[in-house]
Order: structure tokens, then sequence, then C-alpha cells
């Protein structure tokens, strides 16, 4: 009997092995790869939301020596222009793509613009209602032209960054928050910036 029952247990595992539950193979390799691209779709479009606002445009590989000097500033805020102008030209600069340089003799294009709108305000606040985050909006009026045409390469005539940040203890007033908002997002927002330009947006 146990022999019996051993043999129709095997039987059993052979009857499933040669008549498997009807499935079809291919679904779970559809989704499977499918969710990598949804993923990378989703991240391009996350990436590239903020900046659609620009003038699509393509840098010709024959610009190569850009002009740029300061930013005009159109704030209220007093020196604004000269750390993100200091910026721009430093992330320029490292792409490796480009030479930049304050003169218009030998550049292939000229990069100006000004920055036309600074706000600092508080987003969150402890118990006490005192501030503890704040959120810099900066906006700025760019555009590159071919040298010495005059051609237009890439414009746009309201690129906004803003970026939240909790300030420290030692900005005891306004203005020193001004200052550290400044500080801290110069950088960032030249990296965004240029990344927008070299990218068409």
């Amino acid at each position: 009997m146990e022999k019996e029952g051993g043999t129709g247990r095997r039987g059993d595992g052979e009857k499933s092995r040669h008549h498997p539950v009807p499935q079809s193979p291919r679904p779970p390799v559809v989704v499977l790869a499918g969710v990598p691209v949804l993923f990378a779709l989703i991240g391009v479009t996350t990436a590239c939301g903020y900046s659609l606002v620009g003038r699509s445009s393509t840098i010709p590989p024959s610009i190569r020596i850009i002009r740029f000097q300061t930013l005009a500033n159109q704030t209220q805020r007093v020196g604004v222009e000269q750390r993100l102008s200091r910026e721009i030209a430093s992330e320029l600069a490292s792409r490796g793509r480009f030479s930049v340089q304050p003169e218009v003799a030998g550049a292939d294009a000229d990069l100006s613009g000004a920055v036309t709108g600074f706000s600092l305000y508080p987003v969150a606040f402890d118990t006490s209602g005192r501030a503890q985050e704040y959120q810099v909006r900066i906006t700025a009026r760019v555009s590159l032209k071919t040298l010495p045409e005059g051609k237009v390469l890439w414009e746009n005539p309201s690129y906004t960054f803003q970026e939240n940040y909790a300030f420290s203890t030692s900005a005891a007033s306004y203005v020193d928050r001004e200052n550290e908002a400044i500080d801290r997002v110069a950088a960032r927002f030249a990296e965004s910036f240029v990344s927008s330009l070299l990218e068409g947006f």
C-alpha cells in the first residue's frame, strides 16, 4: 500500500509536468521590460518640466568662445547679479566645451541678459512661529546670439529658478538671510541655467 501510494504521488507529479496549467510566458517579460521604460519616461518629464518656458534651439559645434559680461541687475537686491554671473561663467568653463571671455573680439557668440526678479519668503515655521525654511526665487532674462551676425541661438525672457532651504541661526537680519540665500543657490542656479542652455530648453 505504501508503495502504491508513493507511486501515485509520483504519477501525479508527472501528470502536472506533462499537463501544466495553461499560461503565457510572454506577459511577465513585457511587464518587466516596460517598467524601466516607464520610469525613464517619467524621469525625463520630471527633469524637463520646469524648463520648457524657454525657446528650444541647438547650439552649433562652431560656438566655442562665448563673450559674457556681468548680467544687469533689475532687482532691488544689490549684488545679486555679481554672484550669479561669476557662477555662470565658471559653470560654462567647467563643461569643457566653451571658453568664456569679456571681450567681443574673437568670440563666436554673446551671452547677455539681466536678473529681473529676486524674492525670499518663509515657507515653514517652528512651534513658536519663527521661520525655519525659506524659498528663494530668481528670474532672469537671457539670450545667446552669434557674433557678429546677432542671430539668436537660444533665449528665455523669464528663466526661473527656485529652491527651498533652512537658514542658519547666524542670519540675524533679513539682509543676512538674503545674502545667505544667494550664497547657497548661486552655484545651483548656474548649473541649472547652463544645462537648459546646452540642452535647448
